[in-house]
């Protein structure tokens, strides 16, 4: 007999609330929650698949272990054992460093990801962490810290009610949104018009979201930072900049921006932009006129040679028009589970410590993950000698993934994956332990309600039980940690208290206040604990079992004082690393590509996220495909035909693609989405290698990186395209 359930969906940030059918411990069918605070029903065609991820045959349900060379079914007792056994020995004798770690983007979808990582970082003592955030959002994370003192304080549009929004190389109609976790984004794109207020989309392909845009002004790809800064430089010459008096008390280094940027006019940029100088000004005097207004950048805008300047940028423009901390501008979202310790302003330092091979400065305490192949292959102290990797498949996302998987395959001496697949990267393990399908777990939004449009909090225990013998995710994640710190065989539950312990210590609440927690599991008491100790009063983990839809917390609200955390107390609008980083800007102004020059950047498919649910019929397959989009007046140049197959050719290698000849793009762009590649031998994903598609970021060296963040540059880079005879994708 079917039975329903809810669950938050995983899939991507949007944290939409769906309604499982399930027949037996079978999901069935997913479809949206219309009674969510926040989601109000909607659903993308990911969350609809949820049923089909869940019971993807291809998932592991055993650990594996490597024996005689070979990958075998094991029992957690002997894959927990192998590990305790092999890498305490290792960090005796090279020291901490020597064990990498990586964690992967499903890692913030996950209840177990959210808690465990710091705890298993801090028991190894590593400085060797490698994430996903340096293919991705390392730049506004390096901008937030420079600006307001904490990488984490990153304000998000005010979607529901700003009259004026200006997205950067941005597709939310198609990725649902990155750090601006709103549900139905379409929906409030739509209604932001319907208002009478303005969408402007600065992009150089006519994405869907363009299409919608009163105003798509298609740039050359990796010019979003100069023509940024010629908006701020406009906003100054035309005497249009005003902050407000809500930040007039609150901003140091305003006159020093306005020197800074003076270089920077509309015609000194709209060369290296492709953006004619009238263009600029108008999109700037729009910006200003509006009554409230938001400013958004996200990869397309970050994963290039600039990206934390563009990421600066942003918010400088939203603080010259006087949107920053305003209703209707670019607000910070308050978390139910933000536990607010003593207030510090030590403010944010970049580069505390330095990649052995690379000297790559460490952001937010990870370095550049293009580096993690060298720090693996170069012999020498310190050489990472052991890999733990936790949802991440860094062979399909980091640059020049055939240097990494041979290093994964040849110079490590122990490798552990917390993954549910055989993939690219895991198929070198010595240990894969595998968490149980997402209907099996329970789902909090510990990171994306911090970046939400609007505040609320919400809950699902797990819909499913787990089955006979499988390990909880987040119990698989604590007797990790005991077997990292030589506590191997003491309770999970022990981690569980210390992770209690550090968030009594960091509110400065007493070891009392724990006394009345509620929960079923340690997770869950670690939940009602921040909830109790959280800025909403009242809230407990017994009030969100009560309220299974969630509760609403209400709009964004100015909070600028709350989240300072610089030294000095105020938004730092220039500080010295982005100020010594502006002459490069600076400098490229005068570069000059020769005629005929490609530049190729990714995209993002509606159903598909990153390179872990190709293997899923619904989604992979239909107009989800890797080609490669050309302009049509590129494609009769190169002689490159619709459906034909070329050679694309960039500083890291060559790869195969069929060629879809589309106006999508504009003339002398190319574009091919990220994460395909599995066409690897010793993985088990039969769907996905299938269809296996050409990994993008093989035509990458990993030499490219934005100097303050270490993110890889993966958008507007230099290709070839050459054809390679006739086929049909």
């Amino acid at each position: 007999m079917s039975r329903t359930a809810l669950r938050i969906c995983p899939l991507c940030e949007a944290t939409c609330g769906l309604t499982l059918t399930l027949d037996g411990p079978r999901v069935t069918g997913a479809r949206g929650d219309a009674d969510d605070v926040f989601s109000r029903g909607f659903l993308c065609p990911k969350g609809a698949a949820f049923g089909e991820l869940d019971g993807d045959p291809d998932r592991l349900t055993t650990p594996l272990i490597r024996t005689n060379g070979q990958l075998r079914e094991a029992s957690w007792s002997e894959a927990f054992d192998l590990i305790a056994a092999r890498i305490r020995p290792l960090i005796e004798e090279y020291g901490p460093h020597a064990v990498g770690v990586v964690l992967g983007n499903p890692n913030v979808h996950t209840m177990a990801g959210a808690l465990y990582p710091p705890v298993l970082l801090g028991a190894l003592g590593t400085r060797s962490l490698f994430t996903a955030s340096t293919v991705d959002q390392m730049p506004k994370h390096v901008s937030s810290g420079l600006l307001f003192g904490d990488p984490f304080a990153i304000p998000v549009p005010d979607l529901d009610r700003t009259d004026h929004l200006l997205l950067i190389g941005a597709n939310p109609l198609d990725s649902n949104g990155s750090l601006c976790t709103a549900p139905d984004f379409p929906g409030r794109l739509k209604a932001l018009k319907a208002r009478g207020g303005t969408l402007t989309v600065i992009d150089p392909r006519r994405t869907r979201t363009a299409k919608l845009a009163d105003r798509h002004v298609a740039i050359r790809p990796g010019a979003d930072a100069a023509l940024l800064a010629a908006l701020a430089h406009v906003l100054f010459a035309e005497k249009l900049a005003a902050p407000g008096p809500h930040l007039a008390d609150r901003l140091d280094g305003l006159a020093e921006v306005e020197e800074a940027v003076r270089e920077f006019t509309p015609e000194a940029v709209a060369e290296v932009c492709d953006v004619p100088a009238e263009v600029i000004r108008e999109v700037a005097r729009e910006l200003a006129a509006a009554p409230t207004a938001a400013v958004y950048v996200r990869v397309g805008g970050s994963t290039v040679a600039f990206g934390t300047l563009a990421n600066w940028l942003v918010d400088v423009l939203n603080t010259l028009t006087g949107n920053l901390d305003r209703p209707g501008g670019a607000l910070f979202p308050l978390s139910a589970t933000s536990v607010a310790g003593t207030p510090s302003r030590k403010g944010f330092a970049l580069g505390r410590w330095r990649s052995r091979v690379g000297g790559h400065p460490e952001a937010k305490g990870e370095l550049p993950l293009a580096a993690l192949a060298e720090e693996i292959a170069t012999p020498g102290e310190g050489r990472v000698r052991a890999l733990i990797t936790i949802a991440a498949n860094p062979v399909l996302s980091a640059p020049d993934g055939d240097r990494l998987d041979n290093a994964l395959a040849d110079d490590l001496d122990l490798m552990i994956c917390v993954d549910p697949y055989l993939n690219e990267t895991s198929r070198h393990a010595d240990v894969i332990l595998p968490p149980p399908p997402p209907s099996r777990s329970a789902h909090f939004d510990f990171a994306f309600n911090g970046f939400a449009v609007r505040n609320q909090v919400r809950y699902t225990p797990a819909p499913v039980p787990l089955d006979a013998g499988a390990l909880d995710e987040c119990e698989i994640h604590a007797r990790l940690v005991l077997a990292v710190s030589g506590l191997h065989g003491a309770e999970p539950s022990a981690v569980d208290d210390l992770i209690v312990d550090r968030v009594l210590h960091k509110a400065g609440a007493p070891r009392e206040a724990a006394a009345d927690l509620t929960g079923d599991t340690g997770p869950e008491r670690i939940l009602d604990l921040m909830l109790r100790l959280g800025p909403y009063q009242g809230l407990t983990l017994a009030a969100l079992r009560a309220a299974p839809h969630g509760i609403d917390l209400g709009p964004l609200e100015p909070r600028l004082d709350q989240v300072l955390r610089t030294r000095t107390g105020r938004v730092e609008l220039l500080p010295d690393p982005i100020a010594a980083d502006l002459p490069r800007l600076r400098a490229s102004l005068d570069a000059r590509r020769p005629d005929g020059t490609l530049l190729l950047v990714g995209r993002r498919h509606l159903r598909s996220n990153n390179s872990w649910m190709h293997n899923l019929p619904a989604l992979n397959g239909g107009s989800n495909r890797c080609t490669l989009h050309i302009h049509p007046l590129d494609a009769e140049r190169l002689a490159v035909t619709d459906g034909s197959l070329v050679r694309v050719r960039g500083a890291g290698g060559e790869i195969p693609a069929h060629a879809e000849v589309t106006p999508s793009v504009r003339a002398g762009v190319v574009s091919l989405p990220h994460g395909w590649g599995h066409d690897r031998p010793g993985t088990r994903l039969t769907v996905a290698s299938a269809r296996p598609g050409a990994n993008v970021n093989q035509l990458l060296d990993g030499s490219r990186l934005d100097p303050l963040s270490g993110t890889a540059v993966l958008n507007g880079f230099e290709v070839t395209v050459t054809p390679a005879g006739r086929s049909t994708p």
